[in-house]
């Protein structure tokens, strides 16, 4: 990368920040699937992780560079504290990357500094300057951040920056840590590095920024037109309080308003090349797989990849798009990778017609996990007569997610009615392989089949969120569960998808228990009982 790019470069935080919010942990398996998806979307730097905060952290980011690092593949970076220790193992876990960067940072608010820190401005001015020397000692691509630089005094940060980018610093990224600035003032912040830091020219300049007050977007499509050339995103905006800037609304702002930016870039107005290295085609997909291994839903009605983003109900507005879309749309739906291809396969498919259709849909899956996507589709394809791009998505998604092995549902049985009172029957596979049946008397059918699990597998955990969505339209549309249990201060997550919705809960309800045995049993920490025999 030249320090005078001619595009937007797009770095992808998803799998270090986006994972900060609450319920959305990731086990080593599904990092790399996301990673590999973020491959295929096109960004041009993966932060794959914060390598020093734990070995399941530095192991991602190892099996990450080494697979998706290639060499034409994305940068694969790795977060570190201004700290010799945390470096020197970022670059232990990005060198088996092609490329690899170092992002080390050192906050430079009066706050920070007095409370966080508790350095003096002269001090912090001489450890950034020290720890990208050394980061520049086992990398040639190092990118530097002065944390909280929106609430920063600006010739600190001036300063700050220039001794970084003496240092070796390639890339100076700019974050508005706690999402305080408005556009104006960002890009006013954006200017002032520009006219004020002397070896600026040496540098890219990134932004970094939080979605507290709904404004991360704006701010950074501001920074665009004042300099910056790296912007900082996730897929879906996720991330720790409010989010992040999202990768998806930067990039189509960018695409369908490239005219208005193109001068910007000091390109004619009318320019029709593209301003990032994003395959749009691809987008879609991609915030589908993060929302489904997260398990954070997307909202109906958020910009892009919202289901309610190309929906029509005012009458109005129906007529004027079956005259011409362009009456009510801002762009085509198949840009971002949407179809209005309904009948795809049927229950007569074979494998082949099956492998066939999923890589054209994107999908790259072992012969382990077409295997058992396959199974999953024959039974879906006994139950509806026909099957969608989007329901071959959740199959997918459902099947391939890697959440621990452990228990396993081998069987539902409810009893509800008006005038009845919930029952269900559950039998589960412990991880010793032992079966083990109860059932349980709730306020409805989920709840019953809840209550069931909790007395076999007796976890200790707080069901604190449960959602149900229609994959697609009808009555034997495929319906997906998400639900989010919390552990003292932890939450994890649990998804499934299936024709039957009491199935889909119990699934989505053992996988996120799953996920918080494995916890317990990572900490050493086994629960009072495990499992009882009825």
């Amino acid at each position: 990368m030249t320090n005078k790019p001619e595009r937007i470069i797009i770095f992808d935080t998803t799998l270090r920040d986006g994972e900060q919010c609450p319920g959305a942990t990731l086990n080593i398996d599904e990092k790399l699937a996301i990673a590999k998806q973020l491959a295929r979307l096109g960004v041009d730097v993966i932060e794959a992780g914060f390598a020093f905060a734990s070995p399941g952290d530095f192991e991602a980011v190892s099996k990450i560079a080494e697979i998706v690092g290639t060499e034409e593949g994305p940068v694969i970076c790795s977060l570190a504290r201004a700290r010799h220790d945390d470096i020197k193992t970022a670059a232990t876990a990005i060198k088996a990357a092609a490329r690899g960067r170092i992002h080390t940072f050192i906050a430079t608010s009066d706050i920070h500094l007095k409370y966080k820190l508790k350095k003096t401005k002269s001090e912090v001015l001489a450890i950034a300057e020290e720890m990208v020397a050394y980061a520049k000692s086992f990398t040639d691509d190092v990118e530097f951040s002065p944390e909280d630089a929106g609430r920063s005094d600006p010739e600190f940060v001036y300063q700050v920056l220039e001794r970084a980018i003496a240092a070796g610093a390639t890339t100076v990224n700019i974050p508005d840590t706690v999402g305080y600035t408005t556009p104006s003032e960002f890009g006013a912040i954006i200017k002032g590095i520009k006219d004020n830091v002397p070896n600026i020219d040496r540098a890219i300049i990134s932004v970094h920024g939080h979605n507290d007050l709904g404004l991360a977007v704006a701010n950074f499509l501001e920074a665009v037109k004042n300099g910056a050339r790296q912007l900082e995103c996730t897929i879906n905006g996720i991330g720790e309080r409010a989010g992040n800037a999202a990768l998806e609304e930067l990039v189509m702002a960018l695409h369908v308003r490239r005219q208005y930016f193109n001068p910007f870039l000091g390109r004619p107005t009318d320019s029709e090349q593209a301003l990032t290295n994003i395959d749009t085609r691809q987008i879609y997909k991609t915030s589908r797989l993060v929302s489904n291994l997260t398990g954070m839903l997307v909202q109906p009605n958020k910009a892009i990849v919202g289901a309610n983003a190309f929906a029509h109900e005012s009458g109005i507005h129906q007529d004027g798009v079956l005259k011409n879309k362009l009456t009510y749309e801002i762009m085509d739906a198949q840009l971002i990778g949407l179809t209005d291809n309904q009948i795809v396969l049927g229950k007569h498919s074979g494998r082949n017609a099956f492998r066939t259709r999923l890589k054209e849909l994107g999908f790259e899956l072992s012969e382990t996990e077409l295997n058992k996507a396959f199974v999953k589709f024959k039974e879906v394809a006994d139950k509806k007569k026909e099957i969608s791009d989007w329901d071959l998505e959740a199959i997918v998604n459902d099947e391939i997610q890697q959440a621990p092995d452990l228990f396993r549902v081998e069987l539902v049985q409810v009893s509800c009615g008006s005038n009845a009172k919930p029952t269900a029957t559950v039998t589960l596979r412990t991880p010793e392989g032992e079966e083990l049946t109860d059932a349980a008397i709730g306020t409805g059918p989920v709840d019953a089949v809840y209550k069931a699990i909790n007395r076999v597998v007796n976890v200790p955990n707080q069901l604190i969120e449960f959602s149900v969505q229609s994959v697609t339209a009808g009555i034997d549309a495929i319906g997906e569960v998400t639900i989010r249990l919390r552990y003292e201060s932890r939450v994890f997550a649990g998804h499934a998808a299936n024709t039957d919705i009491i199935v889909a809960s119990a699934q989505a309800y053992i996988n996120a228990l799953n996920r918080l045995y494995a916890y317990l049993q990572n900490k050493q920490q086994q629960p009072e009982a495990i499992a009882k025999k009825v």
